[in-house]
C-alpha cells in the first residue's frame, strides 16, 4: 500500500474512531430518559460481555482459568468497569454529555499524578510537569467553584472520580494481566463477565425502578454495550500493548470535541466561552503531557502510552501478548 492510501486510510480511521469514542457520552444521555443510572451500567456491561465471550469463543480462545488471574479481573473490572460506568450515568443526571467528555480527557492527568503519589513517576520534566498543572488548572476553570452557576456539583466530581478510577485501572491492568500469555480477547471478556456480576449485584440498591423504555432508549443502551463497551474495551487492552499507534493521540484529542458537538447538535446543549476555554487549556496540558525531550527511551514510550481512546488505532495489527505494557498509561476513557 503506498503512502497516500496509507495516509488516507489513517485519516478515515481517526474520523471514526474519534466519533465512536466521543459519542459514548451522547449515547448514556440518551439511554438515561428511560432506564434508571445503574441499569445503564448493568445494560452495558451485560451486552458488552455477552458480544466479546461469544467472540471470544468463535475465534477458538475460551474464557482464563486460575484463580489468581481472575482475582485480577475482578479488580480491574471494578476500578475499569462497574464504578467508572456507574459514575459516567450518575454524573450525567447533572452534566451534560458534551461537558462530560471534556472532564474524562482529565484521565493522562490523573495517570501521571498517581504515578507521581506511588514513586514510580521519576524525574517529571518541566514540560509535563507544567502539563499536568495546566491540565487540573483547565479543569477548576470549567467548574468554576467560586461562581453560584458553576458546574461544581456531585454530578461533576463524580465523572472526575470516573476518570481517576480510569487512571488506576490502567495502571493496574498494565502490571498485573498484560503479557501474562493470556489473549488480550479473553481478558476483556472476562473482565466485562466480572463487571456484570459486580453490577447485577448493586441493582437493588438503586436500579430496580420499573422502567418502560421507547425504541431511542433500547437503541441507545444497545449501540452503548456493543460499540462503545466491547468494541472500544477489547481494544483497550491491546493499545495498553501496542505503544506504536501513532494515531491514537489524535483522537484523544478530538474525543472531547466530539462529546462536545454531539450534544450540541443532537442534544442542543448549550456551551459557555469559559467551558470552551476550559477545555482547550486541558487539551494543552494533556498534550504537554505527552511531550518528549529528546530520543526517546523505551521507558518514555510507555510513560506516554497512547489515549486509551485510540486503541484500534493499531489494534487489528497488534500480537495477542504484546512486547511490553506502559508503566502510566497515559489513556483516555470513552466513558
Amino acid at each position: 500500500m503506498n503512502s497516500g492510501a496509507r495516509s488516507l486510510r489513517g485519516g478515515v480511521r481517526v474520523a471514526v474512531l474519534a466519533l465512536l469514542w466521543g459519542s459514548t457520552f451522547l449515547w448514556i444521555e440518551l439511554a438515561l430518559r428511560g432506564l434508571s443510572p445503574l441499569q445503564v451500567t448493568f445494560v452495558r456491561c451485560l451486552v458488552g460481555a455477552l458480544v466479546l465471550t461469544v467472540t471470544c469463543y468463535a475465534s477458538g480462545r475460551r474464557l482464563p482459568r486460575g484463580r489468581t488471574v481472575w482475582r485480577h479481573i475482578a479488580v480491574a473490572a471494578f476500578f475499569c468497569n462497574a464504578l467508572p460506568f456507574a459514575l459516567f450515568s450518575l454524573g450525567q443526571q447533572t452534566v451534560d454529555s458534551g461537558l462530560a467528555g471534556v472532564l474524562n480527557a482529565t484521565t493522562p492527568l490523573w495517570s501521571i499524578a498517581l504515578g507521581l503519589a506511588l514513586g514510580s513517576e521519576r524525574g517529571l520534566r518541566p514540560a509535563r510537569l507544567a502539563g499536568l498543572l495546566l491540565g487540573f488548572a483547565g479543569t477548576v476553570l470549567i467548574l468554576a467553584p467560586w461562581q453560584s452557576a458553576g458546574a461544581t456539583s456531585w454530578g461533576a466530581l463524580a465523572i472526575l472520580g470516573a476518570a481517576a478510577s480510569y487512571a488506576v485501572a490502567f495502571t493496574y491492568m498494565g502490571r498485573t494481566l498484560v503479557r501474562r500469555g493470556t489473549p488480550t480477547i479473553s481478558l476483556s471478556a472476562a473482565q466485562l463477565v466480572a463487571a456484570s456480576g459486580m453490577t447485577a449485584v448493586a441493582l437493588p440498591v438503586g436500579g430496580l425502578e420499573s422502567v418502560d423504555p421507547g425504541p431511542a432508549v433500547v437503541v441507545a443502551a444497545l449501540v452503548l454495550g456493543v460499540f462503545c463497551t466491547a468494541i472500544t474495551f477489547h481494544l483497550t487492552y491491546r493499545i495498553i500493548n501496542d505503544e506504536g499507534a501513532t494515531n491514537a493521540a489524535v483522537v484523544g484529542y478530538l474525543l472531547p470535541v466530539v462529546s462536545v458537538l454531539l450534544g450540541a447538535i443532537v442534544l442542543g446543549e448549550g456551551l459557555s466561552v469559559r467551558v470552551v476555554l476550559g477545555m482547550t487549556v486541558v487539551l494543552v496540558g494533556v498534550g504537554l503531557t505527552r511531550r518528549k525531550a529528546g530520543a526517546a527511551t523505551p521507558e518514555d514510550t510507555a510513560a506516554t502510552a497512547p489515549e486509551r481512546t485510540g486503541a484500534q488505532g493499531t489494534a487489528e495489527h497488534a500480537p495477542a501478548d504484546p512486547p511490553s505494557a506502559p508503566r502510566h498509561p497515559a489513556l483516555h476513557n470513552a466513558g
